[in-house]
């Protein structure tokens, strides 16, 4: 079962962590990277650029309306996210509680919707 792990938190907080030049994630996500591949859990994952970088797009009335970043309203921003294909949610739950930003933010799993395409 595939699920994905949006790793939530303060990207100011996130964003001045000292990452290792050769994989740009800090030793700690590094180590964590590597368990998540090893175990053959790992699908895809990405860190994703600050709010500040980021638009938004929403229709209104048939009219898009774009917004530009940062968006000082939300406490916690999207930083990244995980792909994982597990067993099961207790699975997903484990490698959630593991995930080194889960001890200063929020790492929210979902399950993800199998598609049906040919």
């Amino acid at each position: 079962m595939k699920y994905m792990m949006l790793i939530m938190g303060d990207e100011t907080t996130m964003n001045t962590v000292p990452t290792v030049a050769d994989t740009g994630m800090s030793e700690e996500f590094a180590a964590y990277h590597a368990a998540l591949v090893k175990s053959g859990a790992w699908v895809s994952g990405d860190r994703l650029r600050p709010t500040s970088a980021s638009t938004r797009v929403r229709v209104r009335d048939k009219k898009a309306v774009v917004l530009a970043g940062p968006y000082p309203e939300i406490q916690e921003q999207l930083g990244g996210y995980y792909v994982i294909d597990v067993p099961d949610l207790d699975t997903a739950i484990d490698w959630a509680e593991r995930c080194p930003a889960a001890r200063t933010g929020t790492i929210e799993v979902r399950l993800i919707w199998p598609t049906n395409a040919a």
